[in-house]
């Protein structure tokens, strides 16, 4: 997805269809998200979970969804709090959504205090050297925007220990001391019945009961669905707001919110025995039509769900139905096998789906070999990209055309 993209000056409002067809003749691929169904899913989510309340984690730019779209589409839903990796995140939220509380997951460092207070965000801090860091900043500036305490209980990555952590009750016992929020985060939450769950649970509940008065926070997307023992007074979904299934063992009670289309660039047709792309692992076992598309791994569609001669990848749609892939995925193209379409089916300029319409965020992943969390970030920084819904109408966003290149022809209408 675009990291940096330009918006698209408009006369007015357009429709996400006239939208599609205006970035059709330059671009390759159009990513779509839907505001809407990412607000049904975080109030699925808050529903869960009540009474506790339903933040939202929006680091990595919503996870490829665009964090400034979503954070004003959620805060508009009533999104109180929400969660970023970095400061550098938190402030292109926070100009976005002048109200909600933003906490930043990675901790504070020495002299980063400022950027805090100027933005009015919350450092969630995992040590003890940032914790005094922290509290010298506070003494000699004054701010008391208050910070979040993350306790490692299993993770072993970020989070006081134990021991740090009972050696600061007696700041917590003594009052006025700035901390708003303990939490920890959940090792193995998508599997149910992992001992690991009950493990941090009992952890986790035993030394938040000591922060007394002080908000407390353990489930992740997967960690909601665990029951309200997990929930305590906040949770924070990330994965599950954008189609993420939070529980892999069921089917996805999430609703999906990404749809990705590419456009054939050509239509051609090979004999039987001849291969195709790169390494010539895909042999024709039959005169084979195929399309060729505009996306390729430099898109974020992974090369890991090629195909060759002994192992079926992945499926696209074309004219509405799955078409396998033919061949290795590169890096700007892929090859389909359209040789079952009916005539004239699928021609050039037309688009197919690659994500979406039954083709969901987690079968991707298990053709490229990863999660759903990883797909969602490394869609690429080439596609025009539409929002819709959100209560709000949003125009189209594109990162800008190379200087001088070449643009394509316009494509045929559909």
């Amino acid at each position: 997805m675009a990291s940096d993209p330009k918006t698209i000056p408009q006369s007015g409002p357009l429709s996400a269809g006239a939208d599609q067809a205006a970035a059709l003749a330059a671009y390759g691929g159009v990513l779509t998200v839907d505001l809407d169904a990412i607000i049904a899913n975080w109030r699925k989510l808050e529903k869960t979970a009540v009474p506790a309340e339903c933040s939202a984690v929006i680091k990595a730019d919503a996870y490829g969804c665009g964090a400034e779209q979503v954070s004003r589409a959620l805060s508009k839903a009533g999104c109180r709090t929400f969660f970023v990796a970095t400061i550098e995140e938190a402030r292109k939220v926070r100009a976005a959504v002048p109200e909600p509380t933003i906490y930043v997951l990675g901790g504070y460092f020495q002299n980063t205090g400022e950027h805090y207070a100027n933005i009015n965000c919350r450092p969630v801090i995992g040590d003890l050297n940032e914790l005094a860091e922290w509290d010298v900043f506070c003494r000699r500036s004054g701010w008391t925007g208050g910070a979040a305490v993350h306790i490692d209980t299993g993770m072993n990555r970020l989070g006081l220990t134990l021991a740090d952590a009972q050696a600061i009750i007696p700041r917590i016992n003594a009052g006025d001391h700035g901390i708003t929020l303990v939490m920890s985060h959940l090792v193995s939450a998508e599997q149910l019945n992992s001992p690991l769950n009950a493990k941090q649970l009992a952890t986790f509940r035993s030394i938040a009961s000591e922060f007394s008065g002080v908000p407390a926070a353990l489930a992740n997307s997967s960690g909601i669905f665990l029951g309200a023992p997990f929930q305590f007074d906040l949770v924070r979904p990330g994965a599950a707001l954008y189609g993420v299934n939070p529980t892999p063992e069921a089917d996805n009670p999430m609703q999906p919110v990404v749809e990705l289309k590419a456009r054939i660039v050509q239509i051609r047709n090979i004999e039987r025995g001849e291969s195709v792309g790169y390494g010539g692992t895909w042999t024709a076992r039959r005169p084979t039509k195929l399309a060729i598309i505009a996306v390729g791994y430099a898109d974020g569609y992974f090369r890991a769900a090629s195909s060759n001669d002994g192992t079926r990848g992945a499926e696209v749609i074309v004219a509405g139905k799955r078409c396998p892939i033919a061949g290795r995925i590169s890096m700007d193209l892929i090859a389909i096998d359209i040789t079952d379409l009916p005539p004239n089916a699928a021609r050039r300029g037309h688009m197919v789906t690659l994500l979406g319409d039954g083709i969901t965020v987690d079968e991707l992943a298990h053709h490229f070999g990863t999660i759903g969390y990883e797909v969602l970030t490394s869609l690429g920084r080439r596609y025009a990209r539409i929002y819709k819904g959100g209560d709000v109408v949003e125009p189209l966003e594109r990162p800008a055309p190379p200087t001088g290149a070449e643009q394509p022809p316009s494509p045929p209408p559909s």
